[in-house]
């Protein structure tokens, strides 16, 4: 169950925009959890260009 800040109504249309909500959720959750074993890990935080670089190899890889 997805809890939406508005309601979808079943509709053929909504399915590209549910496929596009869904991928966002499942970026933003692997950011957290990249930044969270970076601190962990090196004791800093994860810079934005090192997101964005990991980010980009993982598109290439199709896995997003």
């Amino acid at each position: 169950m997805k809890a939406l800040k508005f309601k979808l109504y079943a509709h053929k249309r909504n399915r590209y925009l549910k496929r596009s909500i869904n991928a966002a959720g499942v970026i933003y959750n692997h950011a957290i959890a990249l930044h969270k074993r970076y601190y962990r890990i090196w004791g800093q935080h994860l810079s934005c260009g090192k997101l964005q670089k990991h980010l980009a190899k993982l598109r290439k890889r199709n896995q997003f």
